[in-house]
């Protein structure tokens, strides 16, 4: 069901390895990751959800609203989530060099699209 959208946010995105859709409890609804990469996003998506829920509860007390998206730049992984609403977050994960640009494009136009799924 969601296997298709995140198949290709990843495959449109240069650099990219995986995504996911998890809920707030971390439970992932779905995950893709390229053929022949080892990467276990389904772990880290546990640590950014909870890295999520602290950056929204940082913007509430800085009465700037609801956060939509947050980035982690590491050493190895670039990775981006985005809200797709109160209870559902999608995750992309990408190389040093990946076009973060165009990731953010395509989880901001695709995340209407998981949303319909999850209604």
């Amino acid at each position: 069901m969601f296997q298709t959208v995140l198949r290709e946010v990843v495959e449109g995105t240069e650099g990219a390895i995986a995504s996911l859709v998890m809920d707030r409890d971390g439970i992932a609804l779905e995950s893709y990751t390229q053929p022949g990469v080892a990467h276990d996003i389904r772990a880290a998506g546990v640590e950014l959800g909870m890295v999520l829920r602290s950056a929204q509860n940082a913007a509430e007390m800085l009465s700037a609203g609801k956060a939509e998206e947050l980035t982690i730049v590491a050493e190895s992984h670039t990775m981006l989530v985005r809200v797709v609403d109160e209870n559902y977050f999608v995750a992309l994960s990408l190389l040093p060099g990946g076009n973060l640009g165009k990731a953010r494009y395509l989880l901001r136009v695709r995340v209407p699209d998981l949303a319909t799924l999850l209604a």
